[in-house]
């Protein structure tokens, strides 16, 4: 693979993903434009972002860029097509630990929850991490303003 990716990002008009890369011979960072063909308001952006990264002509220049990203990138443009904001667009890929997630569509849900296996990942501690601790405890600090019957029961379990 002889290009590294080094940024990437979006052209509304006309629609097209703006990559730059670094050639890792040369040295030389480059700027390529790659339209976006056949996409609609409609379309579907994880089809669009795997026919994109695998598309022949482009497929050297986006290895080192993950699906997920090409994916987030068309859904820019999408949301774009259909009259939003790109601060909308943007807000969207946002975690909101209030915000209420049963009134979402399931693709904004699919998007949040993929978010929130990333922010897991991320935050995980391994076996292997110097601050693994095997059976960590956490006092969590009891909230007054949100009181349920079934949090006290009478039962002692």
């Amino acid at each position: 693979m002889p290009f590294e990716a080094k940024r990437c990002g979006v052209q509304f008009s006309p629609p097209s993903i703006v990559l730059l890369y670094e050639h890792k011979e040369t040295k030389k960072v480059r700027k390529r434009i790659i339209p976006v063909r056949n996409f609609s308001k409609y379309s579907d952006c994880s089809m669009a972002a795997e026919r994109l990264k695998n598309h022949p002509r482009h497929r050297d220049y986006l290895d080192s860029v993950s699906q997920s990203q090409l994916e987030k990138l068309h859904i820019i443009l999408r949301d774009h097509m259909q009259g939003f904001s790109l601060e909308h667009s943007l807000a969207s890929f946002r975690l909101d630990p209030d915000e209420d997630l049963n009134k979402l569509s399931d693709e904004e849900l699919a998007r949040k929850k993929g978010q929130m296996d990333k922010l897991f990942e991320k935050n995980r501690r391994h076996k292997d991490d110097p601050n693994f601790v095997y059976d960590l405890e956490v006092d969590f600090i009891k909230s007054t303003q949100e009181r349920c019957s079934w949090d006290e029961s009478d039962d002692g379990f």
